[in-house]
């Protein structure tokens, strides 16, 4: 990275710890007031190291979400949802992902990336139920709901819709199935 996307700031308040944060493309750096210019930079590298840990934790490569979907399909689907492919896209603005069951596709909206792990698997076992129940039934909520963290995600996906001003569906169990010709998916957290 590089240091003209780097800010530091001294506070004398602060008296021991140091925090980092990013915001509209720069990297903040929290520190003591008192720390000598060795210090600030032995914390810089490393508050910067810790926050490229967590994006990588946060936004995994196609590879790493094909690998997470067959994780979760066997962890909460007995691992019979078996995507052909796990991408993420960034064409997807009505959706927070899509799944094609007569193909086996799953792709992630982009938007979903740097969101918490638990919201991320959620959206993706979401789109995984899609290849076994292709509607929004009873059947297929049914399952979804071995995910112990559905409701708290899709809490979490209705807030990002509001605080975007995006509309967030009332009722996704109206859903009629469809044959599997067209892609399924959770449109606004459906």
């Amino acid at each position: 990275m590089d240091t003209d996307e780097i800010e530091v700031r001294r506070s004398r308040h602060r008296r021991r710890t140091v925090s980092a944060y990013r915001e509209d493309g720069r990297t903040i750096v929290l520190i003591p007031a008192r720390f000598s210019v060795d210090e600030e930079q032995t914390w810089v590298d490393a508050m910067i190291r810790r926050l490229a840990a967590g994006d990588r934790r946060r936004r995994p490569s196609d590879e790493q979400l094909s690998a997470r979907a067959a994780d979760l399909s066997r962890r909460f689907l007995s691992g019979l949802a078996k995507p052909v492919s796990v991408a993420w896209v960034t064409n997807q603005n009505s959706r927070w992902g899509s799944c094609t069951p007569a193909d086996g596709t799953i792709r992630i909206s982009g938007r979903v990336k740097g969101m918490p792990s638990w919201v991320l698997d959620y959206v993706i076992l979401h789109e995984l139920t899609h290849l076994l129940q292709p509607g929004h039934g009873t059947e297929f909520w049914s399952l979804l709901d071995s995910y112990p963290r559905t409701e708290r995600a899709r809490g979490y996906l209705e807030g990002v819709a509001a605080a975007a001003g995006l509309r967030w569906p009332k009722d996704q169990t109206d859903d009629v199935p469809h044959d599997g010709s067209e892609a399924q998916g959770a449109r606004l957290g459906s």
